[in-house]
C-alpha cells in the first residue's frame, strides 16, 4: 500500500455523526504563531459562532492558541469535513484581508476524536480552556482571552 500524507490519513475512515461530541484541532500553515495578534485570534471564533447560527455545530469550548485552535462540538448537520473547510477558508480570508497577508493560513487536515459516552465532557473542556496555561501563555487560568465553555 502506498504511504499517504499525514492530512490524507487523518482521513480514512473518518465518519461524521450529527448529534456526535467531537474534539477538533487544527494547526497554522507550519505553526506560525499568527494568534499571538489576539484580534485575529477573534476573527476565528468569530467564525465558531457563524457555524453555530447556521445551525451546523454547537461549540460546548474552544481556545484558539497562538499556532491551533481546539473545539469542542456537538455536530448538528452536516459533516466535520465541511464544517472545517468552512471555518478554515472564511477565517483565511478574513484573517489575510485584516493582516494584509496572502496565501494559506492553515496545514491541511485536521484531528478528530470523536469523544464517548464514558469521557467527561467538563474534564475535556478542562483540559481544552487550560492550554494556555499549561503552554506556559498566562499565569492564571482566565487571563488568557481566546476560549471558552459553556460550563467554566
Amino acid at each position: 500500500m502506498p504511504e499517504l500524507p499525514a492530512s490524507k490519513q487523518l482521513r480514512i475512515g473518518r465518519y461524521s455523526e450529527s448529534n456526535r461530541i467531537y474534539l477538533l484541532t487544527t494547526n497554522t500553515l507550519d505553526r506560525t504563531p499568527i494568534f499571538q495578534d489576539f484580534r485575529l485570534g477573534r476573527l476565528v471564533v468569530q467564525q465558531f459562532r457563524i457555524a453555530q447560527a447556521q445551525g451546523l455545530a454547537t461549540s460546548l469550548a474552544w481556545v484558539v492558541m497562538p499556532d491551533h485552535f481546539h473545539w469542542l462540538i456537538s455536530l448538528d448537520k452536516g459533516c466535520l469535513s465541511d464544517l472545517m473547510r468552512q471555518v478554515k477558508s472564511k477565517s483565511t480570508r478574513i484573517i489575510n484581508g485584516v493582516a494584509g497577508r496572502h496565501g494559506r493560513l492553515w496545514q491541511p487536515g485536521f484531528h478528530d476524536h470523536a469523544v464517548r459516552r464514558e469521557e467527561s465532557l467538563e474534564g475535556i473542556a478542562r483540559y481544552i480552556v487550560a492550554n494556555p496555561l499549561r503552554a506556559g501563555l498566562v499565569k492564571k487560568f482566565g487571563d488568557y482571552p481566546l476560549w471558552d465553555a459553556i460550563w467554566l
